[in-house]
């Protein structure tokens, strides 16, 4: 009972990787493993002020390459690289092999449980609150993404003369699951009155097997997934997408996944949409509105009314008060009617009827007069 097993060593070789990657006999072991030892404490005591993370080494018998992951990497390098080319000789002294560092930044330090607990041993180590430390670096760690968060710190809290451990934790942080990512990171605060161990457990996600990705997997990028496509400067999604995008917002909304298109709206116009019912300005094909110029008058296109509507005189008539007699609805009627007959019958039409009666006339005296000659 009580017995604790490393998050990192108990997820190796299923989700996550070797730290040292070199292979050897069984004589050549020993030395081997002393060697990574030296360079890892070599590493940590000569940049302990530059916030590192992690040392992953990898060697054969001829050569070292060394990847150092860092959230202050200008430190690291130094001016015009002269504190890498300092360390690579220092390495190169100790192990007589040729010696090749790489430098990584880790865009998101409030992520990575080594960092977190650099910060908060930092924190005791200037009298700050154990309590505020903690609950500080737990909010900043939730809101930056992560699944869970615990932190446990153990010593003379507050410099009491019983040691005790507290620890707070928000989220979920499944230790049992191998499947979650879960980052493991512990530093030792060196205060006047003892030692205080700090230990941060950070949840990034789980990490499925091919074929067995849940839903919620697929349309929400892991954590660790993205600070790794980041460094190789890939695209990002997911959780991080709003902060990596800066001007284009529509992948991510505060960090709440990618956002789904809205579709349109039934029965209504697109917003953004531009409207074509609104009356715009007919200018000149050869003419330039926006430099000032004068446009030629447009007339509108009208339809003329034939004469017999537009003549039509205006039949309405001024509403009376109640009490006077009303006459306007009598006057009405023959005035509409009388109208439109006298102009139905035009002044060309009444001279044929004038002039058929002379002839008439002409006929029966040709009669009379052939009646006369006959008697």
């Amino acid at each position: 009972m009580g017995q604790k097993v490393h998050p990192g060593g108990m997820r190796v070789g299923v989700i996550h990787d070797w730290k040292s990657n070199w292979y050897t006999g069984t004589k050549e072991f020993p030395e081997a493993l002393l060697e990574d030892i030296k360079i890892r404490e070599h590493i940590y005591n000569k940049l302990s002020h530059a916030g590192l993370s992690d040392v992953l080494i990898r060697k054969d018998k001829q050569r070292i390459t060394i990847d150092i992951y860092t959230a202050r990497p200008g430190i690291v390098i130094g001016k015009s690289g002269a504190e890498v080319d300092a360390l690579r000789k220092e390495i190169h002294g100790m192990t007589h092999k040729n010696v090749h560092i790489n430098i990584n930044e880790i865009k998101r330090p409030e992520l990575d449980a080594k960092l977190v607990a650099q910060s908060i041993a930092e924190q005791l180590q200037n009298r700050v609150s154990f309590r505020r430390a903690m609950k500080r670096s737990l909010a900043s760690a939730m809101r930056s993404g992560a699944h869970g968060v615990k932190v446990q710190c153990g010593g003379r809290l507050g410099g009491t003369e019983m040691s005790r451990s507290e620890s707070y934790s928000e989220g979920r942080v499944p230790l049992h699951t191998i499947r979650a990512d879960i980052d493991y990171g512990f530093v030792e605060a060196k205060t006047t009155y003892g030692r205080i161990g700090v230990k941060v457990w950070i949840n990034k996600g789980e990490i499925m097997p091919e074929g067995f990705e849940s839903v919620a997997q697929q349309k929400e990028t892991r954590l660790g997934d993205q600070d790794t496509a980041r460094r190789l400067g890939g695209r990002t999604e997911g959780l991080s997408a709003s902060r990596e995008s800066g001007r284009g917002r529509s992948q991510d909304r505060e960090g709440l996944g990618p956002v789904r298109a809205r579709r349109p709206r039934r029965g209504g116009a697109k917003r953004g949409a531009r409207q074509d019912n609104v009356e715009r300005p007919k200018t000149d094909e050869e003419a330039v509105s926006a430099e000032g110029r004068e446009q030629p008058d447009v007339q509108p296109q009208v339809e003329e009314t034939p004469a017999a509507v537009v003549d039509v005189p205006d039949t309405t008539t001024p509403r009376e008060p109640e009490g006077s007699p009303a006459e306007a609805p009598v006057a009405e009627a023959p005035t509409v009617e009388a109208t439109p007959k006298a102009e139905a019958k035009p002044k060309a039409e009444a001279k044929p009827k004038a002039e058929a009666k002379p002839k008439k006339a002409t006929a029966r005296k040709k009669k009379d007069e052939d009646a006369g000659g006959d008697g």
